[in-house]
């Protein structure tokens, strides 16, 4: 049903790339350039930041193929008014998990389609949300946690996929959090291959 174009993953993350083959999935992995990305534009909400970012990895990977659907994605945390990303080092995930410790806060996943044909490009962007709650874990625990390395390359420098008891899946899409909201990809899939 689903043969007509390949699916290209605009991404590098081996989260994104198990979450879709485990669905059943046939893709090829072309990541984006990093110059496909930029900043946080002022004013930009969260939602726009995210679905902006998800739309430029897309783009750069559509450019590089003739046809295709390509599938980019870019994920963050929301903590009150603050954007968490993946961390820079140690100290910024540190920085990060003591900010999250004891509070609610959001993982946004923007996520954008294109279908690529020699007549037409149309493009699907939606983005998800999912609350979460850390618990008023210790600074011995997240030193602990620090010293597995699993922070590394995740927004917020923490992975709901670690197992970790201190985080609470409170409302929405697990697969989100862990990098790829898989409900709603494929129902952006359905709608753009009929389209």
């Amino acid at each position: 049903m689903y043969t007509k174009l390949p699916l290209t993953l605009s991404s590098a993350s081996p989260r994104r790339k198990q979450l879709l083959a485990e669905t059943g999935f046939v893709f090829e992995t072309l990541p984006p350039d990093e110059s496909a990305e930029d900043a946080r534009r002022v004013r930009e909400s969260p939602e726009d930041y995210v679905q902006r970012l998800a739309f430029q990895k897309a783009k750069n990977t559509a450019d590089k193929l003739e046809q295709g659907i390509i599938l980019g994605g870019d994920t963050i945390v929301l903590c009150g008014e603050n954007i968490l990303e993946k961390p820079a080092d140690r100290e910024d995930a540190r920085r990060m998990l003591l900010h999250l410790r004891g509070q609610i806060h959001q993982v946004l996943s923007g996520l954008c389609l294109i279908k690529k044909t020699r007549d037409e490009m149309v493009i699907r962007q939606e983005t998800a949300t999912t609350q979460l709650m850390m618990q008023p874990i210790s600074d011995e625990e997240i030193e602990t946690y620090l010293n597995t390395e699993q922070w590394q390359g995740k927004a917020g420098a923490f992975g709901y996929q670690d197992g970790n008891d201190w985080i609470t899946l409170l409302e929405g899409s697990e697969s989100n959090v862990v990098g790829l909201p898989m409900e709603l990809f494929q129902t952006m899939y359905e709608d753009i291959m009929t389209h």
